[in-house]
């Protein structure tokens, strides 16, 4: 039997019969905190550059996976193979000039493009999209909302509002390398601490802004 069979008997068992209550009462939606929780203590192992214990944490963030699975199969919803065959569909879908006929892509900036064109397309045969903007998840860091938010805004070339800054970010790219951002995101940060303030929110308030005043200026 394969680690990967043994991992899912177990998880399987914690939730069964005579299993563990913590376990077995657990849900979707009690399990997101754990998987963030999770999903954040593997990211600081990568900036440590700690592999062994990445080992440790990866697994951790495999327990998440094959939790929700099994509580998706206990409700006859899907299973872990249908997560997996889902994901190896799609990878494989995403990469026509790996698996497919299509020309071969040289460069990593030639397969993101690739890939956002295969991703749309399969967006027009999902849900409707509403606004202009790729909705994103609720407790996705506020620096990744902002990040994501400014490159659909650059992506669509939507018009960019005051609200946007759009000189200020230029001239303060301009100097800008990987140091000179840590020293003054920290500098930042610490800033809005020592008044009391959550950096946290207010990046993402901005960013909602922002994406109200392009979705405005649109229309």
């Amino acid at each position: 039997m394969s680690a990967l069979q043994r991992l899912r008997d177990t998880i399987a068992r914690l939730r069964g019969p005579g299993g563990c209550p913590w376990d077995q009462e657990q849900t979707h939606a009690s399990l997101v905190r754990c998987l963030i929780d999770e999903v954040s203590e593997l990211i600081e192992t990568i900036d440590r550059g700690d592999l062994v214990h990445m080992r440790e944490e990866l697994g951790d963030v495999l327990i998440q996976v094959y939790f929700h699975a099994q509580i998706a199969a206990e409700a006859g919803e899907f299973d872990l193979e249908d997560v997996a065959n889902d994901v190896n569909e799609k990878l494989i879908r995403r990469h026509p000039h790996v698996f497919g006929d299509h020309a071969k892509l040289d460069t990593a900036g030639q397969v993101v493009t690739k890939w956002e064109e295969i991703k749309s397309q399969e967006k027009k045969n999902g849900p409707a999209q509403s606004g202009l903007f790729k909705p994103q998840p609720p407790v996705l860091p506020a620096t990744m909302f902002a990040e994501a938010a400014w490159k659909q805004s650059g992506k669509k070339t939507l018009p960019v509002p005051e609200s946007a800054q759009a000189a200020a970010i230029e001239a303060t790219a301009a100097d800008l390398d990987p140091q000179t951002l840590g020293e003054r995101l920290w500098v930042l940060v610490a800033a809005a601490r020592s008044r009391g303030l959550d950096p946290e929110g207010a990046l993402r308030h901005h960013t909602q802004t922002v994406m109200r005043d392009v979705e405005k200026l649109s229309h």
